[in-house]
């Protein structure tokens, strides 16, 4: 049986399994006439009579996305068990299929060791430690594109701003600034006031976790001493569901990120660019006297990556379709593509030889901006509202996908088996919750 044909397909997946529908068990499954003798006959003639096969359709057409649960409600009750047992099939195939994702999370836990020494050696040569030699420096693979360039560059006469330049640089500088830039969906969460910040990026790293009860990965970002936070590591959390919802085990399509988690930034005075001062004129209601007031709204930033929107417990139709749902589906697609994209081929983004592979699955996305109402006790109006509305990162914003496509293959970190998989999936209650403290050196 087709998966989108499930008896009763669950309602969305967005939300974790507190609010998810109970699917009901084989036993729960009945047709109209299962209680007593089968009145409907056999298979053959119940689904060869035209008035049956019309209603069907009739009310098929009705129904909409429930059509398929319709349809097996609707059939003999000795073929609603046989389909039951197909389900309880189906459902332990999953589970079978949860394993073998469990074990390509771990597999792909051992293989980040035996990338860590490259990840080292990159982080060294961005910050300026480590020099590499000749040897390191030729890339043997494109060198009739690029030796003609370091021709030109030994043979030409420098002049002496280009020797300063050259002996002022350290490392890579804005390498990281530059990668993120490179990237069609990070570069639309870039703003003016982020740029200056993001220069004293030096490092983007991530750790894995492969606990039995809590399977996920952590983006760490590390700064240089600035002017702008005290943190020196900024973190984000994402945490994985490798295995069915035991309230919806047939929607079960592989892992899918089902939380996220930043950190508190420890903004310094008069520097957080997550917010901005914006002045207001505001008319007394009765007096008609007008004052001029200053106020902090929020204002569009990368750096709101590290506040993602909280998930209420009780999800209701017209949440699950809400601007916060799009936000957080935005949010795990891009940890999913920091995580299996950008950090293992950041040197290719930086260059522009690589490319977001998923670009096309992000829509434009228009947004309109909404007026900040002021709720002042006093009995003012406010004549001049401020448009300082706080959009997260939408990034084209769809809504909450599977996260399938990592390495080998892999969904969210692990082992999905296709990109961009079932809608609707993984943003699980309380997606943000209490906001940790970001690491400290």
């Amino acid at each position: 049986m087709d998966k989108n044909d499930n008896v009763q397909a669950p309602t969305s997946t967005v939300e974790s399994s507190a609010t998810s529908a109970q699917l009901p068990s084989a036993q729960a499954v009945t047709s109209p006439s299962a209680s007593g003798a089968n009145t409907a006959g056999t298979p053959s003639t119940a689904l060869g009579n035209p008035d049956f096969l019309q209603n069907v359709q009739q009310r098929f057409d009705s129904m909409g996305d429930d059509a398929g649960s319709f349809l097996v409600g609707s059939l003999p009750p000795e073929v609603v068990r046989r389909v039951n047992a197909l389900r309880n099939l189906q459902v332990e195939h999953h589970k079978i299929e949860a394993k073998f994702f469990e074990e390509v999370h771990a597999l792909e836990c051992r293989y980040l060791n035996k990338y860590q020494p490259l990840y080292e050696k990159r982080v060294n040569i961005v910050k300026g430690i480590y020099e590499p030699t000749d040897a390191e420096a030729k890339c043997a693979f494109d060198e009739d594109e690029h030796d003609e360039e370091a021709k030109k560059a030994e043979t030409g006469e420098k002049t002496d701003e280009q020797k300063k330049e050259e002996e002022k640089a350290v490392g890579i500088p804005e390498f990281w600034l530059q990668v993120f830039k490179n990237s069609d969906v990070l570069s639309e969460l870039i703003k003016e006031q982020d740029e200056p910040v993001l220069k004293h990026l030096i490092d983007v790293r991530i750790t894995m976790q492969d606990e039995p009860q809590q399977k996920g990965f952590t983006i760490e970002f590390e700064f240089t001493s600035n002017e702008y936070f005290s943190n020196t590591i900024l973190t984000k959390s994402y945490e994985l569901r490798t295995g069915p919802d035991e309230h919806e085990p047939l929607s079960y399509e592989g892992p899918e990120i089902v939380k996220s988690k930043g950190c508190e930034i420890q903004w310094n005075k008069g520097k957080n660019v997550t917010i901005k001062m914006v002045k207001k004129r505001q008319k007394h209601k009765n007096r008609g006297t007008i004052r001029v007031v200053t106020k902090e709204v929020q204002t569009d930033s990368f750096f709101n990556f590290f506040t993602p929107p909280t998930v209420p417990e009780e999800l209701d139709a017209e949440l699950e379709d809400s601007d916060e749902m799009r936000m957080l589906a935005a949010d795990f697609e891009i940890g999913h593509m920091l995580r299996d994209s950008i950090i293992p081929k950041a040197v290719l983004y930086y260059t522009g030889e690589a490319g977001d592979e998923d670009d096309g699955d992000y829509d434009e996305d228009d947004e309109d901006e909404d007026e900040d109402e002021d709720d002042d006790e006093d009995p003012e109006e406010d004549e001049d509202e401020s448009h300082g509305h706080h959009h997260h990162h939408h990034a084209g914003g769809r809504g909450g996908h599977h996260h399938g496509g990592g390495k080998h293959g892999s969904s969210g970190g692990a082992g999905g088996k296709s990109r961009g998989g079932k809608q609707g999936s993984g943003a699980g209650a309380n997606g943000a919750g209490q906001q940790p403290e970001c690491k400290q050196q």
